[in-house]
């Protein structure tokens, strides 16, 4: 993949060799692209310290949301969803259809998170939470609709976090209006136009003529920020790229019309301000990054992967980025993003596709590697001497360090004036489960979607295994090694169920291919671990249909067709189940099974006893190391 991915970034990175006189003076996006500087408000305090593990709070504003959603929203949600369970005509124990009908005094958390793996991640990971839409009328006719509705979070990460960052800035459409667009749109800068596959990321025309000056509007639209003195990398570039698919404001008949902006000016932190969120109507959502640190611990490095599992991982959400790794454990106002004191605010920053960007920042893998480093080398440099910067590291995204000086014995970055963050998989935890895992949260179930390219495109369960040994610290599993143990580390901070320990294991028991729950006999004095249902892209469903989810985490463009027919598959696949007659294709029972492992915290804290078809379906779906 890496090959094939290096041509393409090497085409598209000579195309940016310009004359300079091709740079014209800044355009709508440029100026909608460039941070604005101006006084910081009165009270205003940059850095807000999370607290110790343990006794970690959340921002007022994510709390404030949280709560409204779960008391005005979700009661609801969680009744539709349980009449749609009902309705598969499975006889449900009383104590699911208590809690689920708001009867009990006992309510489940629940939260999604959906992997990396490029557009393949980005179309599986819509493909799933489609499954679960209650506004889908095929997903309530089959058990699961509501369920996206009764979710609390949405976490993404990489491809990703190219669908969540969409879905919330679009204001959560449906999954189909989400990627295809609206029939009839109104084309304006802040309309959505739908993902626009066909156009392929990085040479959307196949017309040399052409993509060169697309590329160029790219560097143009960049000059604002870098004429304010702004670092500006190569994941600025990919932001613009990536803004042309997964932000408002482009739409087929405008896509190369340098009058729109693009994307430009679509901030993360507005999402706070669309009419789904001000309702509470949508999961709060969040993205993943990995740091990348000078002086990093490379013995930490899982073989094969590029950043250590002891950097800290950074999450973006509309109010807060920071981390709650406990060797920083503070964040900083996602709307005054690059701002370094508490004098002079800086806003127009947190651009929505930057967070996606920066979240699958995975460019400097090229420039790690020797084999490419003769072939991509001098291309950055190319950028390098079209906008000259000294002292700049162009394959990572650049945001100025708000946490500078803070937590100076544990923060690794805590001495750099700019944060370097990358692809949130590349430490190897491939999935944005860490944010969810936040003692504060208390999620107590976790929906993982892992759309991984391990095996012939197919997860292999790699990344749930990096999660769980991210937190307890030992690795013991084919071409996995980290040196330091990290139980004292981040234990006290995060609870994960135990998972196998090798991807080999996953495979033999076929657990990349049917949904399977994690944490089933987890006791009560760890009721803080949250049971996690795994779902993969991991092969063909059983009705015996020939793949279409495994797609290389290269292409970056796809016809209308192949996405329909991604997403009629992924449709197939979470709503198969695990059936306990091995011939029959769907198991009749999984919605009920669904619905058990999702109230099953809620049941241990109103001290229910398993019963029914509960207790079948954990015998069934339940993974045990025993």
């Amino acid at each position: 993949m890496l090959q094939t991915m290096s041509i393409k970034v090497t085409t598209w990175l000579c195309l940016l060799s310009l004359p300079t006189w091709l740079v014209a003076a800044q355009n709508v996006a440029s100026q909608a692209y460039t941070p604005m500087a101006g006084p910081c408000p009165e009270g205003f305090s940059l850095v807000r310290m999370a607290g110790s593990p343990g006794k970690q709070s959340l921002s007022t504003s994510e709390a404030a949301y949280v709560q409204a959603r779960r008391s005005q929203v979700i009661p609801h949600a969680w009744k539709t969803y349980l009449a749609n369970v009902e309705a598969t005509n499975v006889t449900l124990p009383s104590y699911v259809s208590s809690i689920l009908s708001g009867s009990s005094s006992q309510t489940p958390n629940f939260g999604i998170a959906t992997s990396g793996g490029g557009y393949r991640a980005a179309i599986f990971g819509a493909g799933v939470l489609n499954a679960l839409d209650g506004r889908n009328t095929s997903s309530n006719g089959a058990g699961l609709g509501g369920l996206l509705q009764a979710a609390t979070y949405l976490a993404g990460l990489s491809g990703g976090s190219w669908f969540v960052t969409s879905l919330a800035q679009a204001n959560f459409p449906t999954m189909q209006e989400l990627i295809f667009g609206y029939p009839n749109p109104i084309i304006a800068n802040n309309s959505w136009g739908g993902w626009n596959g066909n156009y392929d990321l990085f040479a959307p025309s196949s017309v040399p003529v052409t993509d060169t000056e697309y590329v160029t509007d790219l560097v143009e639209e960049l000059e604002g920020k870098y004429d304010a003195g702004y670092a500006v990398t190569f994941a600025d570039f990919w932001a613009r790229a990536l803004a042309r698919h997964f932000a408002n404001g482009t739409f087929p008949s405008n896509f190369y019309n340098e009058s729109y902006a693009h994307g430009a000016g679509i901030l993360w932190s507005s999402v706070a301000e669309t009419e789904s969120f001000t309702s509470y109507s949508t999961p709060f959502p969040i993205i993943v990054s990995d740091l990348s640190a000078p002086g990093q611990n490379a013995s930490e490095i899982i073989s094969g992967d590029y950043i250590p599992i002891s950097n800290p991982i950074f999450e973006f959400n509309v109010f807060e980025m920071g981390s709650f790794d406990p060797m920083l454990s503070a964040f900083a106002p996602t709307k005054y993003l690059g701002t370094t004191n508490n004098s002079i605010c800086i806003t127009n920053y947190d651009q929505s596709a930057l967070v996606a960007a920066s979240s699958s920042e995975l460019f400097n893998v090229f420039n790690v590697t020797n084999t490419l480093d003769s072939t991509i080398g001098p291309e950055l440099s190319l950028l390098n001497s079209l906008l000259p910067e000294s002292g700049i590291e162009l394959d990572v995204a650049s945001w100025p360090n708000p946490f500078y000086g803070v937590a100076p014995q544990t923060f690794i970055s805590a001495n750099q004036t700019d944060l370097r963050l990358v692809d949130g998989g590349e430490d190897g935890e491939n999935m944005p489960i860490q944010p969810l895992l936040v003692k504060a949260r208390g999620l107590d179930t976790i929906l993982a979607i892992d759309v991984s390219s391990d095996v012939n495109n197919f997860a292999d369960g790699s990344a749930l295994i990096v999660s769980r040994h991210f937190i307890y610290g030992f690795l013991v599993m084919t071409n996995y090694q980290v040196t330091q143990d990290r139980t004292i580390l981040l234990s006290p901070a995060y609870s994960f169920p135990r998972v196998p320990t090798s991807a080999t294991e996953f495979i033999e028991q076929n657990l990349t291919t049917r949904p399977t729950f994690f944490g089933c006999n987890t006791m009560s004095a760890k009721e803080t671990t949250p049971l996690v249902i795994y779902l993969a892209n991991g092969g063909p469903p059983r009705n015996g249909e020939v793949s279409v989810t495994n797609t290389p985490t290269s292409q970056v463009s796809y016809s209308s067709s192949e996405i329909q027919a991604m997403l009629d598959q992924t449709f197939v696949i979470a709503t198969q189940g695990y059936p306990a007659n091995l011939s029959m294709v769907t198991d009749p029972e999984w919605p009920a099974c669904l619905a058990c492992a999702i109230v099953d915290r809620a049941r241990e804290r109103a001290g229910e006893m398993r019963s029914g078809v509960c207790e079948s379906c954990f015998a069934r779906y339940c993974w045990s190391e025993y």
